[in-house]
């Protein structure tokens, strides 16, 4: 998206939607890994107090859900480059 092609007002209301694209999808993001974490790792309610087997599982949820969250981002920008490549080609053609 080229955005000189948009004046000031437009520029500005695109880079609001982006923002609140990104702070919905940071929210989402979160979201899935409290629930998946949650799920996973919370197995006794016995006790208000987090058990030590209980946090150790946790962070390591938490850690591999973001390196893969990580992983998926990165293809994800490798693909959309690629993409963008043959498009700017296809149009130089």
């Amino acid at each position: 998206m080229d955005p000189t092609k948009y004046n000031q007002a437009e520029q500005e209301q695109i880079r609001a939607l982006i923002e609140q694209k990104q702070i919905t999808d940071f929210m989402d993001l979160f979201t899935r890994l409290t629930d998946r974490c949650f799920k996973e790792c919370a197995n006794d309610f016995t006790s208000k107090a987090v058990s030590s087997r209980e946090e150790a599982c946790v962070k390591r949820c938490a850690d591999r859900f973001l390196k893969h969250s990580e992983r998926v981002s990165v293809r994800f920008g490798e693909l959309s480059e690629t993409l963008n490549q043959a498009s700017q080609q296809q149009q130089q053609n």
